[in-house]
């Protein structure tokens, strides 16, 4: 007869988002944050001249959202770099995160204008997008939700990931 499995719960959260995988998120997250602030002085600046007005209605509301998710995103990722590198503790780490009020990501992207912008632009947003979507899961882990973290996971996310350990795990503890 084989022993119990201990059902007492192991943080794994904590461990994942101190791994090799935050530093990737961290590297990604800054690079787009430099990239997007070099094209909306730049490039954007000069694409968003010649938009109709409409679209430069758009432009401006579009990238003011992008850059206040990006500033949110910067906040989180380098609270948690510093935990990651015992600068901070993670309680004051978790303190100062409250105060990091992401924006939600709207239901749908598009109306009148949208598609009229700058393709780089909406290139961005929809990066912008996604690497909020891994913080987020990222968040969650780190605060110990795993069972939050993968409702709707796509096909290889970190919730794709956990929830087929979570399955795997499941049957072998049942």
């Amino acid at each position: 007869m084989s022993e119990p499995l201990d059902k007492s719960a192991i943080a794994l959260g904590p461990r994942i988002v101190a791994s090799g995988g935050f530093t990737l998120l961290y590297k990604e997250g800054m690079g787009l944050i430099e990239e997007v602030a070099a094209y909306l002085d730049g490039d954007g600046r000069t694409e968003s001249r010649g938009l109709p007005r409409e679209a430069s209605f758009v432009y401006a509301t579009e990238s003011m959202r992008l850059t206040t998710r990006l500033m949110q995103l910067a906040s989180w990722l380098l609270l948690q770099r510093a935990v990651n590198e015992g600068e901070l503790t993670v309680e004051n780490a978790r303190t100062e995160k409250e105060k990091v009020k992401f924006s939600a990501t709207p239901d749908h992207r598009g109306g009148p204008g949208f598609a009229e912008l700058p393709e780089r632009l909406r290139t961005y947003i929809a990066q912008g997008d996604r690497l909020f979507e891994r913080v987020q899961q990222f968040d969650k882990l780190e605060r110990g939700g795993i069972a939050e973290a993968a409702p709707a996971a796509s096909e290889g996310s970190i919730g794709d990931q956990l929830a087929r350990l979570r399955a795997a795990f499941g049957r072998l503890q049942g």
